[in-house]
């Protein structure tokens, strides 16, 4: 059994940061992409970052230059910088990762998402 904890999410003034944490943890063999995804009230949910094992990143067009996605293979996290935070970055932030638990079983893993809020 996989699980995936996020963390750092909060309430931030436009144009502060915030850094968001997601760990995960159990039967891992390894790990190959890791992402971040958000979802606004009534709107779908949307790849924001992702990082694949050898650290390539692919972002969003509305976060290159804010954000940055990261990851630290030995502790099986993913980060998200996010700075210069808009209020249109307002949304639940969901941890995403491709896992390998073994005997050729590779399956998408989701963490239970954190809140982000940009307001003044």
């Amino acid at each position: 059994q996989v699980q995936l904890v996020e963390s750092g999410g909060g309430l931030v003034q436009p144009g502060g940061s915030l850094r968001l944490s997601c760990a995960a943890s159990g039967s891992i063999v390894s790990i190959n992409a890791m992402g971040w995804y958000r979802q606004a009230p009534g709107k779908e949910r949307e790849l924001v970052a992702a990082i694949t094992s050898n650290t390539d990143t692919n972002y969003a067009d509305s976060v290159k230059g804010r954000f940055t996605i990261s990851r630290d293979n030995a502790k099986n996290t993913v980060y998200l910088q996010m700075n210069n935070l808009k209020p249109e970055d307002t949304a639940v932030y969901f941890c995403n990762a491709l896992i390998s638990t073994g005997w050729g079983k590779v399956e998408d893993y989701w963490g239970q998402g954190t809140q982000v809020t940009v307001s003044s």
